[in-house]
């Protein structure tokens, strides 16, 4: 069983992935971005090192996708490949990052990884309005967060729907989280497991 969690930065993703973790007896699997070499020099200058991080990560993810699908433990994982392809190097190609000729080639690698990969049983995407984020993001005072420029932000969330609606094919729950409260209250959290449970037929 494999259950991916979905959601632009602040939607509440790691705490989910870990309720539902906690809940259901999975476990859990977190990205940790600390270990792309190239981060440093990507945020020196992004156009020259866009391409290597997004090569890097894809890597890694691929990794992971691959070790999840022979894990005999249910998992829920905090973003997935699909995510880190249509969203954030997608993101990185339209702002003049990746260029035409190397975006071409990351898409090409991204397709013939998904043949020998399967998809999540569930994608559950956490959706939030720019100012729902924003909030979050500001409740939870990471520093390097702080600066991050609205646009950003909305270009991400543009290119989430985008990704959920238009472009991912798997099974997928869409949560409006902008009145929910998944992290503190019971109910709303209870309701979610619901859903959950009722997409996988468990």
């Amino acid at each position: 069983m494999h259950i991916a969690i979905a959601g632009n930065i602040g939607s509440g993703k790691t705490t989910l992935t870990q309720r539902l973790a906690d809940y259901y007896g999975w476990q859990p699997k977190f990205e940790s971005v600390e270990d792309n070499p190239y981060l440093a020099d990507y945020y020196r200058d992004i156009p020259r090192w866009a391409f290597n991080v997004e090569v890097f990560f894809l890597r890694q993810r691929f990794k992971d996708m691959l070790a999840i699908n022979q894990s005999e433990v249910p998992v829920v994982q905090d973003r997935s490949i699909f995510e880190g392809v249509y969203v954030f190097a997608a993101n990185n190609h339209a702002m003049g990052n990746i260029d035409e000729r190397d975006f071409d080639t990351y898409m090409e690698l991204f397709q013939s990884m998904m043949r020998v990969v399967r998809k999540p049983d569930l994608m559950v995407y956490l959706r939030a309005s720019l100012p729902h984020l924003v909030e979050h993001i500001q409740q939870r005072s990471r520093s390097y967060e702080e600066k991050m420029p609205i646009e950003y932000l909305r270009n991400l969330n543009l290119l989430y729907d985008d990704f959920i609606y238009n472009k991912y094919d798997g099974r997928k729950l869409i949560v409006e989280t902008d009145h929910l409260d998944l992290r503190d209250n019971e109910n709303d959290f209870l309701d979610l497991t619901q859903q959950i449970n009722k997409e996988l037929g468990i």
